[in-house]
């Protein structure tokens, strides 16, 4: 009997000894209950392999006891899928140590990506926010594949654009798998204050069920994500050492074009220096962005320009503080040329640059201990020149297309308890000589109540554009919004002047109105039936030309959005301008306006389960106009295949028709031409990737973009909105539109920040004045007659680290943890490179 009772004492005693106990304490911060992590210094750091064995470990605190964030939010996860983080730190960084129980380690997902890719895989995060502030962290995520991803959060808005460098290894094992991660201290902004209290988050995403598990409780009834983290106090009196990184780069293009051939060495350095714990400087010299991807270029036939997404990487990387306010539109700097060309008789163009050449830009940005930020922002740009000759002399003369520029931006954003915060933000375009000018200021206010259920926001905007006289509007807004619960409202209200201008650095796009907007939304925050979440919306827009007054719209939306518990996302929606609106931007002529027809549009859409090999999204969009043959009908169409968790394929189609649509097609003595149209667009742009391991994947991007405009009449605007047959304009407007682009690229991340990139790149395009080609022979035709691009490329970006390079001088070289990473998280052999 005895013997028997020892026995059992011995199991139980063995079982608890199995599942760690968490060693954190809770305390109600602000409203939300929240996990607090202490956590001590160590002297000798823990190898980064995806191994916890080392010293440091041992007595290092467990942050377990993770519940369920979606999709059945607040429940508890069983023992079998549990999750357990230690975490220490050094003058060097923080390291975090994660082990994933599972109980089939061999069925875990992990499909291999490109850096800042996460496929279908199970990955671990660490969310961290220096000043705990609740309004912005830093996310680290490894996925079980090794691939990393991180990206800026602020208020719940994602940016991947930033790229950290730091330290990540992972390893499967019989129960589960392990992510071991360090932060360097470079990487990271925090006071400057002898005891540091950062916000931190644990999560892990268990693919196998799509569910979300968190380590501090997320309630998504109410407040913001990020305002729900834990605590992580302990780390003081750190040394960290001096922030001083340099990224210099060395490549090679060739490019060949219609004949002509050309071999050009590009080179140059980003630099980044942490002025203290707090502000960092960033410096790019004589930047190349030779290798950015393509910009989807369509035909685009409307009163506004198209806007491109920003990819160059000193623009996309830590400007988190200059997107306040939507000010800065980053593409203005090294775009296109602002003044025209004008020709004399006899002259032609020779060489006409279509884009501004960067010649610096430095930026420095962080945070007060009081929660200040400040941001500066410099950018200067070349002045671009256009060759123009005279066909009979032979003469040439050079004509300014953009003096030197410089671009400046100032931002000061206070933040206050509950998520609010207050903000100046100021933008600055300098041209020399009698270039144009231009200055935009702004002030915002965000203020959320105690309990964090209602939001007030209201802003204010001044342009002033300089030229021969000065152009000034201005901006007002204001709004209020239940944040919180199942039932959530809207109510907002702006007006913006005919001369509000901020092209000069920003994007205006409409301009001269006053609207009134609110909104009634019904979401699950948990699931029932078969259905994980449903979200239905409701929006409703009164909108009025402001100077001379008229009225221009009033328009009703209705959109939902549902997902089942099989992971099966469709929705659908109705919206419609009841008796139709007077569009006052198409004509593109002051006081002018279009009458359009009203509508009624319909859409519906699904997604199958993108965790299946074979994954299919669908989208139709019909808009019927209140006018016989009237209609813009739009099909989306996505497919793609994973063959293997190396390598993917997917298809994008959109296609497009419209019917007897109307728009501006000219301008006759200084009038609009409006006319008929018919319209139809495809585009198809296939991606590939495989990928060798987690550091050296090939992508191919395919896109090709066609257009068909033809038009059937032509008519004058009269000053009621109407039409009238335009009987003595005799031009032709017609158009076929191709783009075509391939980018076959190799990427190698040789180590932490630094990249080996290979790329061949094959494009062009055509412009005719005639409609109604035929699509495989004679359209294809006439677009591979023109000129077409075949460029190849070789880059190397380096990371270089001032405190490596200090320790290599005195011969102390650190051991390179970089080195683990080429082995396969599964075999623990070194990965082959080809």
């Amino acid at each position: 009997m005895t013997n028997h009772l020892a026995c059992i004492v011995a199991v139980i005693f063995a079982c608890n000894l199995s599942f760690a106990q968490e060693t954190t304490k809770t305390d109600t911060i602000d409203g939300f209950e929240k996990k607090i992590l202490e956590i001590s210094k160590v002297e000798k750091a823990p190898k980064v392999d995806g191994v916890l064995d080392d010293v440091a470990w041992q007595n290092a605190p467990i942050a377990t006891n993770f519940t369920e964030r979606r999709p059945e939010n607040g429940a508890a996860v069983p023992d079998s899928i549990r999750t357990e983080v230690k975490v220490v730190y050094t003058d060097r960084g923080v390291y975090f140590g994660a082990k994933m129980y599972d109980p089939d380690p061999e069925s875990i997902p992990r499909e291999l990506t490109e850096r800042d890719d996460i496929g279908n895989t199970d990955f671990f995060f660490v969310i961290l926010n220096g000043y705990n502030d609740g309004q912005q962290a830093l996310y680290f995520i490894v996925t079980a594949s090794g691939v990393q991803y991180d990206a800026l959060a602020t208020n719940n808005n994602e940016d991947s654009s930033y790229n950290g460098i730091w330290d990540s290894a992972v390893k499967i094992t019989d129960d589960g798998w392990v992510a071991e991660i360090m932060v360097p201290y470079r990487e990271l902004r925090f006071p400057d204050k002898e005891i540091q209290e950062w916000g931190v988050q644990f999560e892990r995403e268990y693919n196998k069920k799509r569910q979300r598990l968190s380590w501090n409780f997320v309630d998504n009834s109410r407040g913001s994500f990020l305002q729900q983290t834990g605590i992580l106090k302990g780390i003081k009196n750190i040394d960290p050492p001096v922030r001083l990184n340099f990224f210099p780069f060395l490549g090679y293009e060739y490019a060949t074009i219609d004949g002509e051939s050309e071999g050009t060495i590009v080179g140059g350095m980003d630099l980044k220096y942490g002025i203290n714990d707090a502000f960092t400087l960033d410096l790019t010299l004589i930047p190349d962005f030779g290798q950015i991807a393509f910009d989807n270029v369509v035909l685009n036939l409307g009163p506004f320009e198209q806007q491109f997404n920003e990819r160059r990487p000193f623009f996309t990387e830590g400007t988190e503080l200059f997107s306040k306010g939507n000010l800065f539109f980053s593409r203005r700097i090294g775009g296109s040329p602002t003044q025209g060309i004008s020709l004399e008789e006899n002259e032609v163009i020779d060489e006409n640059p279509g884009v501004i050449d960067l010649i610096n830009a430095v930026k420095v940005s962080g945070r007060t201990n009081s929660g200040l930020g400040i941001g500066v922002l410099n950018a200067v740009t070349e002045k671009t020149v256009a060759k123009i000759r005279d066909t009979v002399t032979g003469t040439t003369r050079d004509a300014v297309t953009e003096p030197l520029a410089n671009y400046n931006i100032l931002v000061l954003d206070q933040r206050l308890k509950n998520n609010s915060s207050v903000s100046l933000v100021n933008t600055n375009v300098m041209r020399s000589g009698s270039g144009r000018d231009a200055n935009v200021t702004g002030v915002y206010a965000s203020f959320n109540n105690e309990k964090n259920t209602y939001n007030i926001q209201g802003s204010a905007e001044a342009s002033w554009v300089l030229t021969d006289a000065t152009q000034f509007g201005n901006e007002f807004r204001a709004g209020i919004s239940d944040i919180a619960g199942s039932h959530r409202t809207q109510f907002s209200t702006r007006v913006r002047t005919k001369d509000y201008n901020i092209d000069d650095l920003g994007f205006t796009g409409r301009n001269n109105f006053h609207e009134y907007y609110g909104y009634y939304g019904y979401r699950y925050l948990q699931p029932k039936g078969f259905l994980n979440n449903m979200f239905l919306n409701f929006n409703l827009n009164f909108r009025r030309r402001l100077e001379p007054d008229l009225f221009r719209e009033l328009n009703f939306n209705f959109n939902s959005n549902f997902t089942t518990t099989d992971f099966f996302s469709f929705g659908g929606g109705y919206e419609t301008n009841f008796d139709g609106l007077n569009d006052i931007y198409e004509p593109r002529t002051e006081d002018a306006y279009l009458s359009i027809p009203g509508y009624h549009n319909w859409w519906v859409w699904f997604d199958t389960d993108f965790r299946k090999k074979y994954a299919l999204g669908f989208n139709v969009d019909w808009y019927k106009y209140n006018e016989a043959a009237r209609y813009d009908l739009f099909f989306f169409l996505f497919n793609r295949y994973r063959f293997s968790d190396k390598f993917n394929i997917s298809i994008r189609s959109n296609f497009s028709m419209f019917g007897n649509q109307r728009g501006f097609a000219d301008r006759q003595d200084d009038l609009p031409i409006i006319g008929n149209r018919d319209r139809w667009d495809f585009t198809n742009r296939l991606e590939s990737q495989y990928s060798i391991n987690d550091r050296m994947v090939f992508s191919l991007v395919f896109r090709h973009s066609y257009s068909n405009v033809e038009y059937s009449e032509y008519n004058n605007l009269l000053s009621n909105g109407d039409l009238v047959l335009a009987t003595d304009y005799d031009g032709n407007r017609d158009t076929t539109f191709n783009t075509w682009n391939i980018d076959l690229r190799y990427s190698w991340w040789i180590n932490r920040g630094s990249q080996l990139t290979l790329l061949y790149r094959n494009s062009t395009s055509n412009f005719e004045n005639e409609a109604n080609l035929s699509f495989f022979t004679e359209n294809f035709d006439r677009l591979f007659d023109q000129p077409m691009l075949h460029q190849f490329s070789i880059r190397l970006d380096y990371f270089i680290d001032y405190n490596e390079v200090k320790r290599l001088l005195k011969g102390k070289r650190r051991p390179p943890v970089e080195s683990e990473q080429l082995r396969d998280p599964n075999t623990g052999k070194m990965a082959r490179l080809f």
